[in-house]
């Protein structure tokens, strides 16, 4: 594995931030639940986690599958139902 520096890690959370904000203003300017805070934030959590594994000597894919568990618990506590309507499925 190649050495990560302060800097390259920096930029690569930094990116993934960006990333997930450019999704969450989309969201946002849709009116949608979840919007530009919570798709940054957790854009920049699976980035720093799966850094983080590249770090991990045992089983770099032990994180990232924890990391994946826990995007589709926020997804799921994203749907909300009113009566018989369903929202923020797309979500």
């Amino acid at each position: 594995m190649e050495h990560l520096g302060w800097l390259t890690i920096a930029m690569r959370l930094a990116m993934a931030m960006a990333l997930g904000a450019c999704v969450g203003i989309e969201r946002e300017l849709a009116d949608r639940t979840a919007g530009f805070r919570t798709h940054s934030l957790v854009a920049l959590g699976a980035a720093a986690f799966g850094t983080m594994s590249l770090f991990d000597t045992g089983s770099p894919s032990r994180i990232a599958a924890q990391v994946v568990t826990g995007v589709g618990f926020l997804g799921a506590g994203a749907i909300l139902r009113e009566g018989l309507n369903v929202k923020g499925m797309t979500t």
